[in-house]
């Protein structure tokens, strides 16, 4: 691990609803949104399909978890969050330091 690199872990909640794309695909996605912004994927952990606790959408009530664990630089989680924003195939992001 660099001295400025952190590592992370983050969920995310992927939405494949009316696409084509396979989970494995949307999973890729993320991993090259990761690389982007100066990540290094670690480990990959499928979750599978959960419901959701508190449903926010009628049409959605529950999608597939993923766990990636990644080192970056301390400023990479707010641009991972920002550019995973505009992709709608990534419904929730939550990314924690270990």
């Amino acid at each position: 691990m660099n001295a400025t690199s952190r590592n992370y872990r983050a969920t995310f909640i992927l939405d494949n609803r009316g696409k084509e794309d396979s989970i494995e695909q949307l999973i890729d996605g993320v991993k090259n949104e990761i690389a982007a912004v100066n990540g290094q994927v670690t480990a990959v952990e499928n979750l599978g399909k959960r419901d959701f606790t508190r449903v926010t959408d009628k049409k959605l009530t529950g999608a597939n978890y993923v766990q990636i664990t990644f080192s970056a630089p301390a400023a990479t989680p707010g641009q991972l969050k920002e550019r995973l924003r505009l992709n709608n195939s990534v419904y929730r992001t939550f990314v924690e330091v270990l």
